[in-house]
């Protein structure tokens, strides 16, 4: 569980390297670097950045690219945070895939015919059982008369 003064950092941190990739990322034409979430370690020295990429085709491009010049995007923080934070914590991105996991799923429902209608009122399960239990009980009643 993170304390708050993690969550103040974590929220300090995602905003500045929110703004330092929307100025690195203008030159780039078509490409959209957004900062999800940034987790920090309990004792302040690691922050995870989680990145959502778009398009998503270079994902692992920008990615690695983005790792390479981590020591780069930490100076470059520090420089925004140097008054509110003695130490910079150790940056490490990760690609941030939810979205295209949720995507995936809305593709898969949608290939399987599953709209999110309600089910109709009752469980179709149960009528099913309460037919053959009538079917037999009529069954058995006719044996019974002609015996």
């Amino acid at each position: 569980m993170e304390t708050t003064r993690q969550q103040k950092i974590a929220r300090l941190i995602q905003k500045d390297l929110s703004n330092i990739f929307q100025t690195e990322t203008r030159q780039m034409r078509g490409v959209l670097v957004s900062v999800s979430a940034v987790r920090i370690s309990s004792d302040l020295s690691v922050a995870k950045a989680y990145l959502s990429i778009f398009p998503s085709s270079r994902a692992e491009e920008i990615i690695n690219n983005v790792n390479a010049n981590a020591s780069r995007l930490r100076y470059t923080l520090g420089t925004l945070e140097r008054h509110q934070l003695r130490i910079i914590p150790e940056l490490k991105f990760f690609i941030d895939d939810s979205l295209d996991y949720v995507e995936n799923i809305d593709r898969l429902l949608k290939e399987d015919g599953i709209t999110g209608n309600p089910a109709p009122e009752g469980n179709p399960q149960d009528e099913d059982a309460e037919d053959a239990s009538t079917e037999e009980d009529s069954s058995d009643a006719s044996d019974s008369t002609t015996d």
